[in-house]
């Protein structure tokens, strides 16, 4: 039988939790506030902690976070490795492009830091099987070390046979680093990476998740795919290591991706960028020999990298997407798996649109994901309404990320054209000034465009009303998806 003292506890109790809770919450609507973030997305925070606050706080905790300006690397360990950069890389000031050209050049100098590099060469792989084969044929002539950042490492037949070429180079004396994505890799066996660990090879996991302490980490993913070897031969683009860029999977009858080997001054950046994520994680900085500066230059193609990522200063992608975009005067041409544009870039596809520029959009019918195929089919009719053409790729996954502007500048990389990869991924894309390669990339999407159907706006506009329903629901879930 309850006293008046266990009442009294009781209430007590129940009180100060509440109170407690409550506290809370209002804490982070607090937080929430004070980042000045885009007010749509403050709202949207704030509405799902008032109206679901234990679910709202859960999803803030794993999924709203932001670490913006959070420093990656020491200002003195940043200034070692740019010297080393810097030294094949030429200054926006000294660069003779097209003045649109050096528009955009100065925009990612402004942004980053990031040197222009003339004289290189570089060749655009379509299909995974070539792309592993040359990767293959690379790694094993390598003499002095191996940098290979990425995504997914799968523990299928070709991330066997790449982790076999390693681990020969490294029982060889050649320097073996890998970066995988803790979440991106988390189907491959612990087994596997011990088997490179114990021939020597170091390889660690990018903010490695280990719930509960690390479980805040999970939004933060190094999306970048990018392979040094010996500082002269560079890989950069969309595929990870995996059976499914070559076969298509279990799912897709092909899988369409683009990838890009760099020779020449232009591998320095991709050193760079892969010591900046190796010293992130704790390790020593990596001072090795750029040997690009020693070569004779192999072509004519200039080239610049931008990454982005939820530590820095400006969505170093989205603004430059923006720009480019912006300023066409001809065409864009966009490959995309996902379409979920920040209001920004929606707004300039529209208006180059209107301002009569060739807009085009390749996205896949079918996707690997269902949620973002219905989020990115959400913003076809405000494509179709300002005139841009839709393309479907019906052949298979179409997972290329690729824009081509005018006639000399494209950029290929493992940015998609969502808000996933401008906001919350490590991303990396190649900056390429060639309208030989521009010429290339545009004849490969027209290539594309052949295995896809145009979407017609009457004939998208009678499509059954659950579908229009169900695309506006996950469109709500765009800026977390």
């Amino acid at each position: 039988m309850w006293t008046l003292v266990d009442y009294i506890n009781t209430t007590w109790l129940w009180w100060t939790v509440t109170v407690a809770y409550v506290a809370i919450i209002l804490g982070v609507i607090a937080i929430v506030i004070s980042e000045n973030r885009n007010p749509v997305k403050s709202l949207a925070w704030i509405t799902v902690l008032m109206v679901l606050p234990a679910v709202g706080l859960i999803l803030y905790i794993f999924f709203g976070r932001n670490i913006q300006n959070k420093r990656i690397i020491s200002r003195r360990n940043r200034r070692k490795l740019r010297k080393l950069e810097e030294r094949a890389g030429l200054p926006a000031s000294k660069v003779k492009r097209s003045p649109l050209s050096v528009r955009h050049i100065k925009l990612a100098e402004s942004l980053q830091g990031s040197p222009y590099y003339e004289g290189n060469s570089v060749e655009l792989y379509r299909d995974g099987q070539a792309k592993f084969d040359a990767l293959l044929r690379d790694i094993r002539n390598a003499r002095h070390y191996i940098n290979i950042e990425y995504y997914i490492i799968s523990d299928d037949h070709i991330g066997r046979q790449v982790a076999d070429a390693l681990i020969e180079r490294a029982q060889n004396g050649v320097k073996v680093r890998i970066i995988y994505d803790s979440v991106g890799s988390f189907k491959t066996s612990r087994r596997f990476f011990k088997k490179l660990k114990k021939a020597g090879i170091e390889a660690f996991p990018f903010f490695e998740v280990v719930f509960p302490p690390f479980g805040t980490r999970v939004n933060w993913r190094n999306h970048r795919k990018i392979t040094v070897i010996d500082g002269e031969i560079g890989y950069i683009g969309g595929m990870n290591i995996a059976d499914r860029y070559i076969d298509g999977g279990k799912a897709f009858a092909m899988w369409r991706d683009l990838h890009l080997r760099v020779i020449g001054p232009g591998v320095a950046a991709l050193q760079q960028s892969f010591a900046t994520d190796w010293n992130f994680m704790g390790q020593p900085l990596i001072e090795d020999n750029i040997e690009t500066e020693k070569l004779t230059l192999p072509g004519t193609t200039g080239v610049q990298l931008l990454t982005g990522g939820p530590v820095n200063q400006w969505m170093n992608l989205t603004l430059l997407f923006q720009q480019i975009i912006s300023t066409a005067h001809k065409l864009v041409w966009l490959q995309t798996p996902y379409f979920l544009p920040t209001e920004g870039l929606l707004h300039a596809l529209q208006t180059a649109s209107l301002a009569k520029v060739d807009v085009r959009i390749m996205l896949p019918r079918r996707s690997d994901s269902d949620m973002l195929r219905w989020a990115s089919f959400s913003y076809i009719q405000e494509c179709l309404r300002a005139g841009i053409k839709v393309y479907l790729y019906d052949k298979g996954m179409l997972h290329s990320k690729a824009i081509m502007v005018d006639d000399e500048f494209a950029t290929v990389g493992s940015t998609n054209f969502d808000f996933r990869s401008f906001e919350h991924n490590f991303e990396a894309n190649l900056l390429i000034y060639s309208k030989e390669f521009n010429a290339t990339l545009r004849k490969h999407f027209l290539e594309d465009q052949r295995d896809c159907v145009r979407v017609n706006p009457a004939t998208w506009r009678k499509r059954p009303y659950l579908e229009k329903a169900l695309e506006s629901v996950m469109r709500l879930f765009a800026p977390i998806l």
